[in-house]
């Protein structure tokens, strides 16, 4: 999920123009985009849109954010989205693993009663300073736990820090890609607010990108093509990385463990590193390998 196209549920009108972007991934919000009074014809007109299967959002990663596990619409939410549409659901205002555990229940359920058999994954949002002090617990609260996003909004503007501040910018991001990376899940980059900065927004998805993040939230359309570009290994690491592997393979076989590439020294965890991004350019279609 390079790009993750913010989709309000309450804008039925947008849903076919989301699935026909060049997003990877469409985030169906119901919770903070849906004003109170609109909740359960939002909750009423997404269920409609995925039950018409994955035709629907044209085979993208579909991802419900659902209302916090202490409202009264979270299970409704469950209810209504978990179908064999639906790959993740999105846990805002989560507090502790305790809260990810108590989710993947009420998931379990709503699976039973609709006739879902394939697991739906759980995308925690890390957005209060308990959840980032607890992020790793978090991450590895639940085998349904696909990964972590950081909230930026709901984290910092409570606690009166400049969204721009750069050390908070490392901070927070180090702290939850470390904590994805040690539970073993993606971490993903919040939305930027600031739709007229495109620069601005395109600076952020490569930093992020250079501290292993997976993709970035996209909360209109002009930002999709920036985050996919951020996301993806360039041609010239992609041809890097096809160089460690083949002279790897090489001196593995040889019975060298450590060996020289274009100048740097090279042994298993570099190996490992280059072997991700083929894997990567694989999935994106960007090798360039014959088939």
């Amino acid at each position: 999920m390079r790009s993750k196209l913010f989709v309000p549920a309450s804008r039925e009108e947008l849903f076919a123009k989301a699935a026909a972007s060049a997003a990877d991934a469409l985030s169906f919000d119901l919770e903070d985009a849906v004003a109170p009074n609109r909740k359960e014809a939002a909750r009423a007109a997404l269920a409609a849109f995925l039950r018409r299967g994955p035709q629907a959002s044209e085979g993208k990663v579909v991802v419900v954010r659902v209302n916090g596990l202490e409202t009264p619409e979270f299970a409704e939410d469950l209810a209504a989205v978990a179908l064999p549409a639906t790959r993740m659901i999105n846990l805002p205002m989560i507090r502790d693993p305790e809260d990810v555990v108590r989710a993947a229940g009420a998931l379990d359920e709503a699976e039973r009663r609709n006739g879902v058999t394939a697991p739906i994954g759980i995308l925690c949002n890390i957005e209060t300073p308990r959840a980032l002090r607890l992020a790793h617990g978090i991450a590895a609260a639940h085998p349904r736990v696909t990964g972590l996003q950081i909230g930026y909004a709901d984290l910092l503007e409570p606690a009166g820090i400049d969204r721009a501040e750069p050390a908070m910018l490392a901070h927070v991001r180090m702290a939850v890609r470390l904590a994805a990376a040690e539970a073993g899940v993606a971490a993903y980059d919040g939305a930027f607010a600031r739709v007229d900065q495109p620069e601005a927004y395109r600076a952020e998805a490569e930093a992020a990108r250079r501290l292993g993040f997976a993709g970035k939230s996209c909360i209109h359309p002009t930002q999709i093509a920036l985050a996919n570009a951020a996301f993806q290994p360039s041609a010239a690491e992609i041809a890097r990385a096809r160089r460690v592997v083949e002279v790897a393979r090489q001196r593995l076989a040889e019975g060298t463990g450590a060996f020289m590439v274009d100048g740097a020294m090279v042994d298993g965890p570099f190996v490992a590193g280059a072997e991700m991004v083929l894997e990567l350019a694989r999935r994106l279609g960007l090798s360039g390998e014959k088939e």
